[in-house]
């Protein structure tokens, strides 16, 4: 239980960015105030938090001294794999990235010369950063799912040929000399929207992560949804358009087959906005994606058809997630949604709208990310940030 506490405390400094009082921790937590006082002089002994100076209002007795988080007590690392691009970070304590680096994806079907890589730009990442070793408390591995937690390792992702069960986590460990962690990138990319999305990353919501691939991150009472075998947010299945073409599952009009990057510019290409490339790879993807846009941003109406019935189609499918989970929010993000932003936010929110079962009661908000273009490295670095700090169940259950 000691243990559990100290994380309820902490976190609740963590989310308040003007810091809190002893006495306002005893009263957001329902813990003692011996137990508030004694945890918060650990923590203060380990630099995880400081003193922040004081505050006094009228009435309120004595000025009490309050704590915020201390950022450079520690620091975590995280990498994204894609298909077309590494993305490297370093966050301090509060979630803010203090190095960054991103490189293309070297070989995506050669697992061993993608993990030499990485080795090598995350011990030149720390090196540049002149962040201290021990400061790091671990190194957060986001990457396509499917994935295998108990043993850390990749099992087949569709966007990466050639990943069989590679294992990842004690490769890296062995290279960096770093405790690691490995997840989904989708799963990552809600967590990073817990830690440093602001807002939009409190309560419950669907991240929608817009990448090579689409996948939701799940979050319910401010803790991450990872299924059985952490492999929950695989939607590539669910049927945005009943009309719409064949999917490989058997069924029509699929997410896998009519949002994604590659099913919008082979549409394209098929109604004469592009011409045919080859988009086999996740690079030639972006470039024929990024050529779409472009296209659509200069006027060209069959372009702009293309980009607002995908916004449609997503709209239905993530209604029908909306709906069974009930959530606060959806946040949208993933090296793709740039591109996408402004026209989501015009047409997905109205129509999400018309199929949610809950707009009687109260509009479901629609939001991009907070954290911005990297989420899933963040998420990355994020998930050691959560293992180590955050509240959850799973932490509560193994005390017994």
């Amino acid at each position: 239980m000691g243990d559990f506490n100290r994380s309820v405390i902490f976190d609740a400094i963590r989310r308040a960015p003007e810091g809190c009082s002893r006495v306002e921790l005893v009263e957001i937590t329902g813990l003692s105030t011996q137990t508030v006082s004694n945890i918060a002089r650990r923590l203060l002994d380990d630099d995880f938090i400081v003193e922040a100076g004081k505050t006094s209002a009228a009435g309120l007795g004595k000025p009490r001294t309050i704590l915020r988080l201390n950022p450079v007590g520690l620091y975590a690392g995280g990498v994204h794999i894609d298909p077309a691009v590494m993305t490297f970070v370093l966050l301090d304590l509060t979630g803010q990235v203090v190095a960054h680096a991103r490189h293309r994806t070297p070989k995506a079907s050669d697992p061993e010369h993608v993990m030499s890589r990485i080795r090598d730009h995350v011990e030149r990442l720390v090196v540049d950063s002149g962040i201290a070793r021990e400061k790091i408390v671990g190194l957060g591995l986001a990457a396509p799912g499917p994935i295998d937690q108990e043993r850390g390792t990749i099992v087949d992702p569709p966007n990466l040929h050639g990943w069989h069960r590679v294992p990842l986590r004690d490769a890296l460990e062995d290279a960096t000399g770093l405790p690691v962690l490995v997840d989904k990138d989708v799963t990552a990319a809600a967590v990073a929207e817990t830690w440093a999305g602001g807002a939009s990353g409190t309560g419950s919501f669907v991240f929608l992560y817009l990448g090579t691939g689409i996948g939701a991150g799940l979050a319910l009472g401010d803790e991450l949804m990872r299924g059985v075998s952490g492999n929950a947010g695989e939607i590539g299945h669910i049927v945005a358009d009943p009309d719409g073409p064949p999917c490989a599952c058997g069924q029509r009009g699929c997410i896998a087959v009519t949002i994604t990057p590659q099913a919008m510019v082979e549409e394209a290409e098929r109604l004469g906005v592009l011409r045919a490339a080859p988009h086999e790879s996740a690079p030639e993807i972006d470039v024929q994606f990024a050529r779409l846009c472009a296209s659509a941003d200069a006027g060209n109406a069959v372009a702009r058809g293309i980009l607002d019935l995908a916004a449609d189609r997503t709209a239905r499918a993530v209604a029908v997630i909306t709906n069974l989970l009930d959530v606060d929010r959806v946040v949208f993000g993933g090296p793709f949604w740039a591109r996408l932003e402004a026209r989501y936010l015009e047409r997905v929110p109205p129509r999400l709208a018309e199929y949610s079962a809950t707009i009687a009661l109260r509009e479901l908000e629609v939001v991009g990310t907070g954290v911005g273009d990297d989420v899933a490295a963040v998420g990355a670095a994020s998930l050691v940030l959560e293992r180590t700090f955050a509240p959850t169940a799973n932490r509560l259950l193994l005390q017994g």
